[in-house]
């Protein structure tokens, strides 16, 4: 016998009797797969040239109709009637205002409602419902939420507020702050928690001081988001905060917003007004885009 098959090996002449390797046919796959790899390329560097192309179309149409409605009188005078010069003051802080408090709000609740559904509810039914729950609140239209507070706080209480728009604006923000914090503090590995808890210290502590710190970019993305969703919001305003033609800071009163002030001059038979439309909406553009610039830069600065 063989040193080959004493071995247990096969033999050269079994080795050499498999399947043979058609060069026609490798190259006819090779052909297929160069193919089909160029289409998926070029669909998607189509479907990516659409989308950039929708996006500069809309920046293009902000900046060539918002500019020409941006002067002092914007930032100085409040609304007024037509052909009076009116302004956009009492839009612009009250916008500012009730995104604050609405984000100020929304965003502590959001943020213990993600951490617990992380850390302390994976698997139980109690969390899975309250999942379901936020999951159901993130694709609700807002107008539902306006009509929600409006019967909770406007209704009972005999008329509009701002604080009743900082409210719908907070609902609005919780479910978005709750996913990202959930889906951020899932993505941590194990080993971080495991060191922390060896190292002796609670799991309180292991959250706040190993796993915010390690999710902090992405958490503060979420927050970003709703930020730049409820600045733009009307259906929950004219609902709840409802419009105010005059100077006001009072929570307890009707209250201006830019959305709310778009949404009414927009629509206008008046050209100032429409100019000031735009003038809104390149505003609330531009402040959005300033605050995920800003945050961006000062993240990277301190990591």
């Amino acid at each position: 016998m063989s040193t080959t098959a004493s071995a247990g090996l096969p033999s050269p002449n079994l080795r050499s009797s498999g399947p043979k390797r058609d060069p026609a046919v490798a190259l006819a796959l090779g052909r297929s797969r160069k193919r089909r790899d160029i289409i998926a390329r070029w669909l998607c560097v189509g479907a990516t040239t659409i989308g950039i192309a929708l996006l500069a179309s809309i920046l293009a149409t902000l900046l060539v109709r918002g500019l020409g409605g941006i002067s002092l009188d914007v930032f100085t005078k409040v609304t007024l009637p037509p052909g009076s010069d009116g302004g956009l003051l009492n839009a612009i802080v009250g916008s500012l205002i009730q995104t604050a408090i609405g984000t100020a709000i929304g965003t502590p609740i959001g943020l213990m409602v993600g951490t617990y559904l992380s850390e302390y509810a994976r698997g139980s039914h109690l969390g899975n419902a309250v999942r379901f729950v936020s999951d159901v609140l993130l694709s609700a239209p807002s107008i539902l939420i306006g009509l929600f507070v409006y019967t909770v706080l406007v209704a009972p209480f005999g008329g509009f507020s701002g604080i009743a728009g900082c409210i719908a604006l907070a609902v609005i923000v919780i479910p978005i702050v709750v996913r990202t914090t959930e889906d951020m503090l899932q993505l941590i590995p194990v080993a971080l928690r495991e060191a922390a808890v060896a190292l002796g210290a609670p799991k309180w502590r292991s959250i706040v001081f190993v796993c915010y710190p390690a999710a902090r970019e992405g958490i503060l993305t979420g927050v970003l988001l709703a930020v730049a969703r409820v600045a733009g919001e009307t259906a929950p305003l004219l609902f709840t905060s409802l419009g105010n033609l005059n100077w006001s800071l009072s929570l307890a009163q009707p209250m201006a917003s830019l959305p709310v002030t778009i949404y009414q001059y927009a629509g206008s038979a008046f050209d100032d007004w429409v100019r000031l439309a735009w003038a809104g909406a390149l505003l609330i553009t531009l402040g959005v885009l300033a605050i995920n610039i800003i945050a961006r830069v000062v993240l990277r600065q301190r990591s």
